[in-house]
């Protein structure tokens, strides 16, 4: 399962959105910094409006959703690449997973200090940002220090496409800017993805803002340029309440989406996957893969003896499958189609992998 590192200054509310996304006490929220340590690891359902539709066609018995794991990560300080507060510690945490959701904080309490005595949501992301460009760097110099030393004397094409690439990101870091916004060659982002670079993480910024705040707007995010804002205080005590009272009170707001649905969409959108759909009486189900997977692939994600085993796969459209009642009706309606190993699982696929034992 892929998964979401939360990280952030200390105090900027990452294990109370960690909590209210989980609906749990699993991290400990308090006010002095580094009150979480060791990560916090959680397994979120992404909400689909589709399953329900599917299911009630094909009178499943249950549905299954997909799912992320948000990992609440340590706070970084001001010279976590040179060992300060948790330091290495926080950094390798963050290497292990896939994508990084950045907390900044804009919400004014008495009651929480900041660690900087003050609220500046850009400065915070500026100082994260910055630590993790120098870790990188750290990292790229070494690597190009070797590779050079290796390369004396050898006129080896592997080795002068690893000490290019080791150049270019290392010019890209020396200006401040992350990794991710380079553009690579197929055989250079073989070099770049060895690295493991935190600065080639996909990343979402959210900005925590006040409660009052939050209730200005109602619950809802307002998501441009990879930037969402929740108020997590307000989010973690909807969370508390049963599913019935939590609906209820969204519908007193006048909104139908939770700001933490809107950032688990959007945190399944930064992992850049698709999700495609099964349905039948015994279940209906929601199955990842990376954008581009093949249907062998996508069958693999099921069973791995699928994907030895794939013939071929019906496909349609979820929308249609609704429309025309479940697999007899889409036959008729001749908007069924027959794919093959080639074809490109898109999001919204509803599929019936055909499957030689």
């Amino acid at each position: 399962m892929l998964s979401i590192g939360i990280v952030g200054l200390p105090n900027v509310g990452k294990s109370t959105l960690f909590n209210a996304l989980t609906r749990s006490k699993q991290a400990d929220a308090q006010n002095y910094p580094f009150c979480t340590i060791d990560p916090n690891i959680g397994v979120v359902e992404v909400p689909d409006e589709r399953l329900k539709l599917l299911a009630d066609v094909s009178k499943s018995k249950k549905i299954i959703p997909t799912a992320i794991q948000f990992v609440d990560i340590a706070g970084l300080v001001k010279g976590a690449s040179e060992g300060q507060g948790l330091g290495n510690k926080f950094l390798s945490h963050i290497r292990e997973v896939d994508a990084i959701v950045q907390v900044v904080r804009s919400f004014s309490d008495g009651n929480v200090i900041h660690t900087l005595n003050r609220v500046d949501p850009k400065e915070d992301a500026d100082i994260i940002n910055l630590e993790l460009v120098l870790a990188d760097l750290q990292t790229v110099s070494k690597r190009l220090s070797n590779a050079k030393q290796a390369a004396k004397g050898k006129t080896d094409a592997k080795v002068k496409t690893e000490i290019g690439v080791l150049e270019k990101i290392k010019l890209c870091l020396e200006s401040e800017k992350p990794a991710r916004g380079l553009d690579f060659k197929e055989e250079e982002m073989e070099v770049a993805k060895d690295l493991q670079l935190l600065t080639m993480k996909p990343m979402l910024y959210v900005v925590n803002v006040d409660e009052v705040q939050n209730r200005r707007d109602a619950l809802q995010c307002v998501c441009t340029d990879g930037e969402i804002e929740i108020s997590a205080k307000l989010e973690a005590e909807v969370a508390e309440l049963s599913q019935e009272d939590a609906k209820a009170y969204l519908k007193e707001l006048g909104i139908e989406q939770t700001g933490l649905d809107k950032l688990i969409v959007a945190s399944y959108k930064l992992l850049d996957l698709v999700t495609f759909l099964t349905s039948g009486e015994p279940e209906t189900r929601a199955w990842t893969v990376k954008r581009g997977a093949k249907a062998p692939e996508a069958a693999g994600v099921i069973h791995t003896d699928f994907i030895k085993g794939f013939v071929k796969a019906d496909v349609c459209n979820w929308e249609d499958f609704v429309k025309y009642n479940g697999w007899a009706g889409i036959k008729e309606s001749g908007k069924l189609r027959l794919e093959g190993k080639d074809y490109e699982v898109k999001d919204g696929d509803t599929v019936y992998f055909h499957i030689n034992a």
